[in-house]
């Protein structure tokens, strides 16, 4: 099953790179572009619709993959494993199918916003709607053992929490698609390492298409996903991690509770960045939804780096909560998995103190 899951990740890069390629013409001839203005970086026009490659990437081929599973014979002769795997497959066909509704609602979303702006509020309740839909129609909870009530609204709270996180964090070239795709391969292989083939699958696909995108989205950008790409890559990437299951097979609740916390170490910094701006601008009388240059990515501007370099920082950074989720899936004791949770708050007090400069102004 592993060599499918990297085939499904080069399929997804090679048609996510074609994608923003021809969307990437296409865009300034129908007016679909993000103009310079106030805290843009960009001095020129950009084309925006990067996100509508990142979806069809993502889409295209797990539609074709379902399509065949579920319409086509299982394979007695071709790959063992995928024979094995075949019941299963199918059994998690409406969990797809629910998860593609919901991608594609917030890439609507997005889309329309990147059109022509919607209020923040409407945009976090359609966003709200959209992910409860998907959580109580398709029992798609975290921490079961709570209860049904309180662990659907933390399993709610939690992918509006990362889908939010990635949103604003797409605010320099490459920014979020990157720290994504980071976060994406800290979670890909603790799923191969556990087996969730399934979860692993989708997140080849995830994987694939964001690396295409960063083809022309690195900086200097020829292109931006927008919230069409970014609310859909926060919204699979809060699915996925809490559809990965950390812990490993036959071992129980009760000897690895610390493993569940792998998608928080690996999501520590934009989780965090989104906690800092948002008490940031309450504490101005000011929405948490809209925006300014508080972030840490600005800050580290605001202190010399160029953005290409605070953007690699991030991605360090990331990185090194990423590996520590890794390994959170596969210690064997407390004092082990309370060294990775003190790394990632060391990781976080660097952070912090990256972050000591003056805050911009009030305009």
């Amino acid at each position: 099953m592993a060599p499918l899951v990297l085939i499904l990740l080069a399929v997804s890069f090679v048609l996510s790179c074609a994608m923003v390629a021809i969307i990437k013409h296409v865009a300034p001839a129908l007016g679909f572009v993000d103009k310079p203005g106030h805290r843009k970086i960009h001095h020129v026009p950009k084309p925006l619709g990067g996100g509508v490659g990142i979806y069809l990437a993502i889409t295209l081929p797990l539609l074709a993959g379902l399509t065949y599973v579920n319409l086509a014979p299982p394979p007695s002769l071709l790959d063992g494993a995928l024979a094995v795997h075949w019941p299963g497959i199918r059994f998690q066909t409406p969990l797809a199918v629910g998860v593609l509704v919901a991608m594609t609602a917030m890439h609507l979303l997005g889309l329309r916003d990147d059109w022509r702006a919607l209020g923040p509020y409407l945009k976090l309740v359609v966003q709200l709607l959209v992910i409860g839909t998907l959580v109580v129609g398709f029992e798609l909870r975290a921490l079961t053992f709570m209860g049904y009530v309180p662990s659907v609204i933390l399993t709610i709270l939690w992918i509006a929490a990362v889908t939010n996180a990635l949103n604003f964090l797409d605010n320099m070239d490459g920014l979020s698609a990157g720290l994504a795709a980071v976060v994406c391969c800290a979670l890909l292989i603790a799923a191969l390492s556990i087996g969730q083939w399934f979860v692993a699958a989708l997140l080849a696909l995830l994987l694939g298409a964001l690396l295409g995108f960063l083809c022309y989205n690195f900086s200097p950008a020829s292109i931006f996903m927008g919230d069409s790409g970014s609310l859909l890559v926060g919204l699979l990437l809060g699915v996925l991690s809490i559809r990965t299951t950390y812990l490993r097979p036959g071992q129980s609740l009760a000897a690895g509770w610390y493993s569940i916390l792998a998608p928080v170490v690996a999501l520590a910094v934009p989780l965090y960045d989104l906690v800092v701006v948002s008490l940031i601008r309450i504490s101005r009388g000011k929405s948490p939804f809209v925006g300014d240059t508080n972030h840490l990515s600005h800050r580290l501007v605001a202190r010399g780096m160029s953005r290409r370099t605070a953007v690699l920082c991030i991605y360090l950074m990331t990185a090194a909560t990423s590996v520590g989720a890794i390994l959170l899936a596969h210690v064997d004791s407390r004092p082990a998995a309370m060294l990775i949770l003190i790394q990632t708050l060391l990781v976080l007090g660097l952070v912090a103190l990256l972050e000591q400069h003056p805050l911009p102004r009030e305009t």
